[in-house]
């Protein structure tokens, strides 16, 4: 699952428009941040349709998830950056534009191949619009009380894209086909960037010189997108293509620490790396999505392949694990105001390990029943999480990095997100055929220790 925060480049101070203009503003921004979800959570239950009509197996449609979860997360920073350079309204325009017109070529794909490469652009369309959507709110919004309800709409609107995703993808496959997942977004795209051309005025910016990370900016998917296709290519047994995936991912990290170090303006600041909390709070957010997003995709095809279920039904199917989230991210915030961000992490994490062992029960075939209760934890603990740890994550940064900060744990979620499909895909695969279950049950296991090492770890992060 995903849930956003500010990235860099939002301490710019500028002058708010008038209030009727500001709300048309932050609605069209609302839109664009649920198109963006939206596509994170609705191409699944489109997965199966996929595989039957372009002629592709699993590695095909980890692809399909993960080419536009590494982009996003390998290219978020330097959107982030390149914002602050060129202005966040320019950059929205652009990220919206990218967006519509790779949504039209998934749509019009041929082939498995075609699919993988627009999502791709479909990622690093959303990698520009999201920082520089949200750094525009809160240029918007400059006072406290009024960002925080601002950015509180925006987040509860774009996480209404969790529960909507499955059952709007559903109804489009079993009525209309799955090339209309993304053809949905093109008209959307389209009146957005209308909207923002036309709404959107940015506020003076302090950065327009900023310099741009290009190297960081380069190497950084490299660096996720080899990691991801190691594990994809290890699971399918193919040990050429998986060591020289590992050795680009090796190759990238090694360049990547090497320009930070020289570059001017980097998009990771070495020194974060030296606050245990920090990096204790991302790895927790990492290991959220990792878990919820792997077993989303497993769920999702064991439902429709090995359960034979219409993808609508499949998508009602996965609401447990949505609602929760969108329900309880309000409580989170209540219960860290209240007792601090440890509370919410130790009651999120216990939930969900708790609830992860119940895959322990599952037997041949698609049966909801084993699966249930684990999506429900799952969704339990995600929404007591989500606003904690992001809370966790900024007190953690130097407060000259706070806009960073959010920046990196947007960047943590999605490369779990890329790395849970990968893994869980892997591990998983008989699972998905009827007659086996030992991937789910190893699942049951893998899932309850990555939730007991995310509630270890909230003993470093920061109590307040």
């Amino acid at each position: 699952m995903n849930s956003t925060t500010p990235a860099a480049g939002q301490a710019a101070t500028g002058t708010p428009g008038p209030v009727p203009r500001r709300g048309a503003m932050l609605a069209i921004l609302c839109a664009g941040m649920f198109l963006v979800l939206l596509d994170v959570t609705i191409v699944n239950v489109a997965l199966p349709g996929i595989g039957r009509a372009l002629g592709t197996g699993l590695p095909g449609l980890q692809g399909v998830v993960d080419g536009y979860a590494v982009a996003i997360a390998g290219l978020l920073l330097g959107g982030g950056a390149l914002g602050d350079r060129m202005g966040h309204r320019r950059v929205t325009v652009a990220g919206l534009a990218l967006f519509g017109a790779a949504s039209l070529a998934c749509g019009a794909a041929p082939g498995a191949g075609p699919l993988v490469a627009a999502r791709v652009a479909q990622g690093a369309g959303a990698a520009l619009l999201l920082p520089g959507g949200l750094a525009l709110i809160t240029l918007l919004y400059p006072g406290r009380a009024e960002q925080a309800r601002a950015l509180g709409l925006w987040a509860g609107v774009s996480s209404t894209a969790l529960p909507a995703g499955p059952l709007l993808g559903g109804l489009l496959v079993d009525t209309a086909g799955w090339r209309w997942i993304f053809l949905l977004n093109v008209p959307i795209a389209a009146a957005a960037v209308a909207g923002v051309l036309a709404v959107v005025r940015e506020p003076r910016r302090q950065r327009r010189d900023a310099p741009l990370d290009r190297a960081g900016t380069a190497l950084a998917p490299l660096v996720l997108g080899g990691l991801v296709w190691t594990v994809i290519a290890a699971g399918r047994g193919h040990g050429e293509t998986a060591a020289v995936a590992a050795a680009v991912a090796v190759a990238a990290a090694a360049a990547f620490a090497a320009a930070e170090r020289r570059a001017a303006a980097p998009m990771f600041p070495g020194g974060l790396l030296r606050v245990p909390a920090f990096l204790g709070a991302n790895a927790i957010a990492l290991i959220m999505n990792l878990v919820s997003n792997g077993m989303l995709f497993v769920a999702t095809l064991r439902l429709q392949q090995a359960g034979h279920r219409p993808a609508l039904a499949a998508g009602a199917m996965l609401l447990p694990m949505a609602v929760p989230l969108v329900l309880l991210a309000p409580v989170s915030g209540r219960l860290t105001a209240r007792f601090g961000t440890r509370v919410p992490l130790g009651a999120g994490t216990a939930v969900a390990a708790a609830g992860s062992l119940s895959l322990l029960a599952a037997g041949p075939g698609g049966g909801y029943a084993a699966l249930l209760p684990a999506l429900l934890a799952i969704g339990i603990g995600d929404g007591l999480i989500v606003t904690a740890v992001v809370a966790a994550a900024m007190h953690a940064a130097p407060p000259a990095h706070a806009g960073l900060a959010g920046g990196v744990n947007n960047t943590a979620r999605q490369a779990g997100t890329a790395l849970g499909v990968a893994v869980y895909g892997a591990v998983a695969g008989p699972a998905l055929r009827p007659a086996f279950t030992s991937g789910l049950h190893v699942l049951a296991w893998t899932s309850a220790a990555l939730w007991l090492a995310a509630l270890a770890l909230t003993r470093i992060v920061p109590a307040r």
